[in-house]
């Protein structure tokens, strides 16, 4: 029987093998691309422009994200509920208390964000609250803890670097070849250069489907440190499905900041076959099937 700690360390895993494998795609690309043009140094100021940009909105995520979902600080009279809730779940897992932030919109959600643990927020909208009992209110604030706790959020921009690279490289080098770009030291041949073109047009989709992979792997691993924390994993297990009951749609969600909710933050669970690849989140019924089949 699985326990909590052997479902961490099998997300763990899982989850790094992924990292692995994005790797491995970027580097293929980035050789195949010099092969063809024969001068690396438009795929270094790919990545230049990539990790700049990046680091740039790790840095500041924390205001960027809370800007662009209209979150506000709670107030210790009117949302006491919450950050009583937060506190006393950061003393327990030893972490700096994070700010705290509503959102306030019918949908049931929440999330976490800032660029480490000293600069973490936790948000979570009107509706979450209004609908959730204390133990699962514990479930859902654990779970964000946990992604704190976890240092989901370097990862998720270590991530985000690799798909930025990615894209960018693969738009160069489609370009390139429309203005006939091969370059006169080049060295490749015809079959080099129709294996560029193709990883030009697919890489992007790949990197894509690793990023949500990744993605949904980490909210595997948030769950079950969350139910560790709690030591009640049937709270998650219920907040979860009472925020996928309501089906509604957070109404400032973008694709910017979809991956960063407990659930999906566009209200729809109706996805099936090859649709969940491009899901962000793990369908609810398999998170609540792992959560309800460990043991602490």
């Amino acid at each position: 029987m699985a326990t909590l700690y052997t479902q961490q360390d099998k997300n763990v895993r899982k989850t790094w093998l992924l990292f692995a494998l994005f790797l491995v795609v970027v580097i293929a690309i980035g050789w195949v691309f010099a092969e063809v043009w024969g001068n690396p140094l438009i795929l270094y100021v790919a990545v230049i422009f990539a990790l700049v940009m990046n680091v740039a909105g790790y840095w500041w995520s924390d205001k960027i994200v809370l800007k662009m979902t209209g979150a506000r600080p709670a107030e210790r009279e009117r949302d006491w509920g919450v950050m009583t809730t937060v506190e006393n779940l950061a003393i327990t897992a030893g972490l700096p208390k994070p700010r705290v932030y509503i959102i306030d919109d019918p949908a049931p959600n929440a999330f976490a964000t800032g660029r480490d643990p000293e600069h973490a927020v936790v948000a979570v909208t009107t509706g979450l609250v209004a609908i959730l009992e204390n133990e699962e209110l514990e479930g859902v604030i654990a779970h964000e803890l946990a992604h704190i706790g976890n240092r989901d959020m370097l990862l998720s921009t270590a991530v985000v670097v690799l798909v930025g690279f990615v894209a960018i490289a693969s738009d160069i080098f489609l370009r390139s070849m429309m203005w006939g770009g091969r370059g006169d030291n080049n060295r490749a041949g015809g079959a080099l250069v129709l294996i560029g073109l193709a990883l030009a047009i697919l890489s992007p989709v790949v990197a894509t489907l690793i990023q949500l992979a990744i993605s949904r792997r980490r909210e595997f691993l948030a769950d079950a440190s969350g139910a560790l924390l709690t030591r009640y994993p049937e709270g998650l297990a219920r907040a979860l499905e009472k925020i996928a009951a309501k089906n509604l749609p957070v109404r400032r969600a973008s694709n910017a900041t979809a991956h960063l909710f407990i659930a999906n933050p566009f209200g729809s669970e109706s996805m099936k076959g090859l649709h969940k690849l491009f899901l962000t989140h793990p369908p609810v019924a398999d998170r609540t099937r792992v959560l309800r089949g460990m043991e602490i």
